[in-house]
């Protein structure tokens, strides 16, 4: 398995796990009878409102009968950079809202470029924006941007777009106590490509609702790739450095 594929979805999925001010949330007492417009709303009041946040993330990567597990280190200022670093600083990687950059001490090699390695890795375009929301649970397209239906199923809301797109079909399914994304899926039937996003659980930290632990699949055609997370240790709102200089010396590599 190459090295860049489990350095590149480390950039794209992380989030949160634990602290002395942090509890796991339990299934409280669920509202089945909002219509769309009022689920919505109840899921925009919960969005995650910090300005830094730090911990550490155990990432399990799973592709074509491997895999791997790695802990490192990762630091974020919301809407703004997402920067992690390995053990030793072995690798050390950051994403801002223009690109996504990291170099490899092992192989004296870094990488500066745009999103497309990490939207062709999931199988959907990304940006910073989705990015984010899918570590904090909100879902990766705005819901106020459409118009939407909702149903029940199995005890959890569904909401979906009146009209799907043309090579899009997305479903968000909504925590109907804690009014969080419990999972939210995109396929592209023609392309057979889905990607699925499921929040296992989540937690409050500081009067925050954010995720716990998250999996990841993605697949396309034949392949899948799996992708799970655990934050541990987690602070927030505390002053941070993001430092990151790629070494002279360094040869650019294309992905």
């Amino acid at each position: 398995m190459s090295k860049y594929l489990i350095i590149l979805p480390s950039l794209m999925l992380m989030f949160l796990f634990g602290c002395k001010s942090t509890k796991s949330i339990g299934e409280g007492d669920a509202n089945l009878k909002l219509s769309s417009k009022q689920l919505i709303k109840e899921n925009t009041k919960k969005a995650a409102d910090f300005k830094t946040l730090q911990a550490k993330l155990k990432i399990t990567f799973s592709q074509k009968g491997k895999s791997q597990t790695h802990s490192v280190s990762f630091r974020a200022k919301k809407d703004e950079t997402i920067w992690i670093n390995a053990t030793f600083s072995i690798i050390r990687a950051i994403v801002t809202p223009e690109k996504v950059s990291f170099y490899n001490k092992l192989d004296k090699t870094y990488f500066d470029g745009d999103y497309k390695y990490l939207s062709d890795l999931l199988g959907t375009e990304l940006d910073y924006k989705k990015v984010q929301n899918l570590l904090l649970g909100e879902a990766l397209y705005q819901l106020k941007d459409k118009d939407y239906k909702v149903s029940v199923n199995d005890g959890a809301y569904v909401l979906q777009p009146k009209k799907q797109r043309e090579l899009f079909e997305i479903f968000f399914l909504i925590d109907p106590s804690l009014f969080k994304v419990k999972s939210q899926q995109i396929s592209q039937p023609k392309a057979f490509r889905h990607l699925q996003i499921d929040y296992i659980s989540y937690q409050a930290i500081d009067e925050q609702v954010l995720p716990q632990q998250i999996k990841v699949i993605a697949v396309e055609e034949n392949d899948e790739t799996t992708i799970g997370l655990e934050f541990k240790n987690v602070t927030l709102n505390q002053d941070l450095n993001l430092p990151f200089k790629i070494p002279s010396g360094y040869d650019k590599i294309k992905l």
